[in-house]
């Protein structure tokens, strides 16, 4: 008999023990398919770091995390209004291919002596001084600005612009603190970030769009304005939207609303704060970009006019024309140079040396290699403003 109990406890335990084996195999196949870890580690079933609350909020990009940031910065966004007197059409304002990324930025009065033109633009500093496109307030006679709290529009003194960078500053006198915009870094915007856009579309006051960074550092011509490196976001923008701000979802300036493709859907540009940073005190305290001046009009090297200057390879830079009464005429340099070295450094091609120039200090003396007739001589040249 005992032999008999021993064998049916064995055989109940041994049932049991298979039973505990599928049931808990079940169990874990449809723990670890509802969360991570499974049941057999409950404490990493729900990491802190991966929790909704600690979710950073700049990462949230809900209706209400919008709205927030709106209602924070909404007040520092301003409509500005031009008025040209006279018959002094914008250049570009007829032009299909201008309009074509800007839209029909100017709207005319009924009087054919006065046009009137309509932009966005932002507070950046307590005291008044707002920041815009250049194109935005380019020719005006009057310029005032729309702020949030004031019943009457604020005349605007412009205190400096830049036409190849497309940025103006402005400045208003309300004898109070006004509220701020500040700038971001849009040098740590990642593509498929969201941002917003806040502007006057067609007047319409502060109309708020969402969208993302589409791409960076995108070159785009309108005329005579190369824009070398600007934010594209399929943020809607619309004409009236010129000289508003892009705003991250911190609520800071990544960029500046400058230009739309009216034959596309979702395809914007703005200036990248990156860009305004390096010459904001600039138009500040003097009112214009102090650009660095060699004087000198390039073009590159091919093998053709490598084998008719005798040179062994296309490196360097040759001088097309020298501008009368630039540093480089100082300097003695001549149509027909080749610059190959400047303080130094060897130049491969034309776009190198400019980018070497600006990066230079006014009153900067830099030698440079030049190949003439096929000898080799250095030249000094003392490094100017381009005004």
């Amino acid at each position: 008999m005992g032999f008999i109990e021993n064998r049916s406890r064995n055989l109940v335990i041994t049932i049991i023990f298979i039973l505990g084996i599928l049931l808990g195999g079940a169990i874990v196949v449809f723990a670890s398919d509802m969360s991570v870890g499974g049941l057999a580690h409950p404490k990493e079933a729900v990491k802190p770091e991966t929790s909704l609350e600690n979710i950073p909020q700049a990462q949230m990009t809900g209706q209400l995390n919008v709205s927030n940031i709106v209602d924070n910065v909404g007040d520092a966004v301003v409509k500005i209004d031009t008025i040209t007197k006279g018959n002094q059409t914008p250049n570009y304002f007829n032009d299909p291919f201008f309009r074509q990324f800007f839209g029909d930025q100017f709207k005319f009065q009924q009087s054919p002596q006065t046009q009137q033109g309509l932009g966005s633009g932002f507070i950046i500093s307590k005291d008044g001084y707002i920041l815009t496109n250049e194109h935005v307030i380019n020719g005006a006679d009057e310029i005032k600005v729309a702020i949030v709290g004031y019943d009457e529009p604020v005349e605007a003194e412009l205190i400096g612009s830049d036409r190849e960078l497309d940025l103006a500053v402005l400045k208003v006198d309300v004898k109070k603190d006004l509220p701020v915009l500040e700038l971001g870094k849009s040098s740590e915007a990642k593509v498929g970030d969201w941002v917003i856009a806040i502007g006057n579309p067609y007047g319409l006051d502060h109309t708020v769009t969402v969208g993302v960074i589409s791409a960076k550092g995108r070159p785009i011509n309108i005329k005579d304005r190369h824009y070398k490196n600007l934010l594209q976001t399929d943020a809607s923008i619309n004409p009236g939207n010129s000289g508003g701000p892009l705003l991250n979802m911190n609520g800071e300036v990544v960029g500046i609303n400058t230009a739309i493709n009216a034959q596309a859907q979702g395809i914007g540009f703005a200036i990248p704060t990156s860009t305004v940073e390096e010459v904001l005190n600039e138009l500040i305290e003097k009112g214009h970009v102090v650009r660095p001046y060699l004087g000198v009009y390039l073009q590159g090297l091919n093998q053709e006019l490598a084998d008719y200057f005798n040179l062994d390879n296309t490196d360097g830079a040759l001088v097309a024309q020298v501008a009368p009464g630039s540093p480089a005429e100082r300097a003695g340099l001549k149509r027909g140079d080749i610059i190959l070295e400047y303080d130094g450094k060897q130049i491969k091609e034309p776009d190198e040396l400019v980018e070497i120039v600006k990066k230079a200090n006014i009153g900067d003396k830099k030698v440079l290699l030049i190949n003439r007739e096929g000898k080799t001589i250095y030249k000094t040249v003392v490094i100017g403003e381009n005004k």
